[in-house]
């Protein structure tokens, strides 16, 4: 690691709840190479900054049309409009809004000056056993910068966890498992065909990154995003089940339920959702999962 060692972040979450233990200080990556359909951050999917459109904030002032040099904005009867193809993500006009309508999603950071915002938060770390996760995105296509920011914390003496979907060499894991106290690797789908047709990549590079997490004794929480209607299938809840028999790093199980909050934000990029009819789990489906898992193994399984 440099001085010199940055990436590209979206959000940074401080007090973050539901990152792994206790309050945490949450660093959201930009750029993934799985596109999965029901994915509740698209606006992570892209490596490079963009356009994020809060057009309830919109009063219809017209000055991003004074100040893009693009030519991006349009003022018409039914509203503004962006033309995305010339849009670069300058800023322009996120900054010259006068209602906070328009920002840009990614911004160039070094690990260091991350680190110095986590650190702030060192208090509430040490009295609820939290810590820095690092998330995304996926945080292993940026390695360099995640292995930085984990180094970083784990010098500092901060609990380290990475959120993960396992689309990584499995070299890479051995560079950052030292550093790494707790890894929440994301399980989508078990059957190859539907692993490739929801998420856009394979999955026997998945079950590679989890069986080398356990040929080094990491420790894993096991997160499996159910869908209504696309791999909530008991072959599949039987499948998370037998792969946490095989695994002795894995420490839990959680269930995390299909909610459509990628819908909204897919249109503040500008991006068309594909799962627009799909709504939330209920309650008893989720239950019913958690019960179908549960029954089939010892590791405890909860709602995520």
């Amino acid at each position: 690691m440099t001085a010199q060692t940055q990436g590209t972040v979206f959000a940074l979450e401080r007090c973050s709840l539901h990152d792994g233990p206790g309050l945490r200080t949450t660093v959201f990556l930009k750029g993934c190479p799985l596109h999965c359909l029901w994915c509740h951050n698209p606006e992570s999917q892209s490596y490079r900054p963009e356009l994020y459109d809060l057009y309830e904030k919109c009063v219809l002032c017209g000055i991003c049309t004074t100040v893009c040099s693009k030519g991006c904005h349009r003022i018409e009867d039914n509203g503004r409009h962006i033309q995305r193809s010339r849009c670069d993500a300058c800023g322009d006009c996120a900054r010259a809004c006068p209602q906070s309508a328009l920002e840009i999603k990614g911004y160039s950071a070094k690990a260091e000056a991350v680190m110095a915002i986590v650190e702030e938060d060192r208090a509430f770390y040490d009295a609820s056993g939290g810590g820095m996760t690092v998330s995304g995105g996926e945080p292993m296509a940026q390695f360099e910068f995640t292995k930085a920011l984990l180094s970083l914390a784990k010098a500092a003496g901060i609990h380290t966890c990475i959120e993960t979907s396992g689309f990584a060499p499995v070299h890479r894991w051995r560079r950052i498992k030292e550093n790494t106290d707790l890894i929440l690797f994301d399980f989508k789908e078990s059957d190859p065909g539907n692993h490739l047709l929801y998420t856009g990549v394979r999955l026997n590079i998945i079950l590679n990154s989890l069986f080398e997490l356990e040929r080094l004794g990491a420790p894993v929480i096991l997160r499996c995003p159910l869908i209504p209607g696309m791999n909530d299938r008991t072959d599949h809840l039987h499948a998370i089940a037998a792969l946490a028999g095989k695994l002795r790093n894995i420490t839990e199980i959680n269930i995390m339920p299909y909610h459509p909050m990628g819908k909204s934000k897919s249109h503040r990029i500008g991006k068309s959702y594909p799962l627009e009819e799909t709504g939330y789990a209920e309650q008893a489906q989720w239950e019913e999962w958690v019960r179908q898992i549960q029954e089939r193994t010892d590791v405890p399984v909860k709602k995520g």
